[in-house]
C-alpha cells in the first residue's frame, strides 16, 4: 500500500513540475502542442513551438536535491529516447522541421530552464 501512495506522490509532484514549466513556456511565447505525448519509444513531457522550432521539452521535478539536481537525471538513455520520440513525432508531420531538445528543472517549485539541454 506504501508503495502506491509514494508512485502517486510522484506523479502528483511531476504533473506539477509540468503544470509550472507549461505557464512558463506560454509567459515566453511557446505554443504548446502536446503534453505527455506517447509513441512506442516512449512519452515526451511536453511538445511546444516556438519561432518555428519544435521544442521536445524533459521536465524533472525533486523536493531536493538528495539525489542530485533535477537535471542531471536527463542520463543517456533518456536522451536518446527523446531523439526517437522527436524522430517519430516529425515524421508524422510529413516535412522537414526545426527541433530542439529542451531540460525543465524543477526543485522545491523553483524553475530553471535550459533550451537546447542536448543534441
Amino acid at each position: 500500500m506504501q508503495n502506491s501512495q509514494k508512485d502517486l506522490r510522484k506523479k502528483l509532484l511531476g504533473r506539477k513540475g509540468e503544470d509550472l514549466t507549461a505557464a512558463y513556456l506560454k509567459k515566453h511565447g511557446y505554443k504548446i502542442l502536446e503534453r505527455n505525448y506517447e509513441t512506442p519509444f516512449g512519452e515526451a513531457d511536453i511538445i511546444a513551438l516556438k519561432d518555428g522550432v519544435y521544442c521536445f521539452i524533459e521536465v524533472k521535478t525533486r523536493e531536493s536535491d538528495a539525489f542530485g539536481l533535477p537535471s542531471e537525471a536527463v542520463d543517456a538513455r533518456k536522451r536518446e529516447r527523446y531523439r526517437k520520440i522527436a524522430w517519430s513525432y516529425c515524421n508524422l508531420l510529413r516535412r522537414e522541421v526545426s527541433c530542439r531538445f529542451d531540460v525543465a528543472s524543477i526543485k522545491n517549485g523553483e524553475l530553471e530552464y535550459f533550451e537546447n539541454a542536448f543534441i
